[in-house]
This record gives C-alpha cells, sequence and structure tokens, in this order.
C-alpha cells in the first residue's frame, strides 16, 4: 500500500518484515553508541537509512525512520502498561501478543474503554469550557 501526503511524496507503508529489520537495525546503532542520550545521532540515523534500504530495498528518509521509532515507543509504552504489575502472563508466538485468559483480556478491554470515552468526554467539556469563556 502506497499513501501520496499532501506534498506529493510517498508516504512510508511497513510490512511485520520491515519493522522486525527496523527494530535489529535500531538495536544495533544503540548497541554500537549511536543513541548517546533519548536520540540516535546524525551517524545513528544516516545508518539506519543505509542499512534499512540495504536490507528492505525501501528508501525512507529520517522523518520517516523517526515517525515509525515514535509509533513503536507509543505502542510499548501501551504495552508495558497493560502488562504493569500483572504476573502469570506468557507470550504467544504464533499470535505476537500477551498470552492471559479471556477474563483478563475482558477486564483490561472495559478499563480501556473507560479511559478512551472519558478523555473523550472530559476531552469535549474542557474545549466546550474553553470556548465558552
Amino acid at each position: 500500500m502506497v499513501i501520496k501526503t499532501k506534498e506529493g511524496e510517498l508516504s512510508a507503508s511497513w510490512d511485520s518484515n520491515d519493522v522486525t529489520i527496523f527494530c535489529d537495525l535500531c538495536i544495533r546503532e544503540i548497541e554500537l553508541g549511536n543513541r548517546p542520550t533519548t536520540h540516535f545521532s546524525k551517524d545513528g540515523w544516516k545508518n539506519l537509512i543505509a542499512s534499512f534500504k540495504e536490507r528492505t530495498g525501501k528508501n525512507y528518509d529520517r522523518l520517516q525512520m523517526k515517525n515509525k521509532w515514535d509509533h513503536l515507543k507509543r505502542e510499548w509504552k501501551i504495552w508495558k502498561e497493560l502488562k504493569h504489575g500483572e504476573t502469570g502472563l506468557g507470550w504467544d508466538q504464533e499470535k505476537k501478543t500477551i498470552a492471559a485468559s479471556e477474563e483478563w483480556w475482558e477486564e483490561k478491554l472495559k478499563v480501556s474503554i473507560y479511559f478512551v470515552l472519558s478523555s473523550l468526554i472530559f476531552g469535549n467539556l474542557h474545549c466546550f469550557c474553553v470556548g465558552d469563556s
């Protein structure tokens, strides 16, 4: 799937193999010291872009790579929060998801739906109040 952006550039399209390659390359750059703080260095980004193109044939730029990094980081934070304080959970390699009972999933979905609805309700209420003042 290829999507054009407003500027006419092609949007990045990531399949699961691309994501695995990207993660492996990020780990390599981190181990090489090319992420000295919270961001990749210029050399780190240059190496990521070149290695990713070499392994996938896809010529993504720094912004596309950074967007994928940020997206994966948000997903990791959700996953981490989902597992927070939980014991007895496993990993389903086939489904690529947490292995847990149906009851556990039902409870987590209830909590997630509650927070989504709360943020929508209170977010809209906040916008309404700000607009009226």
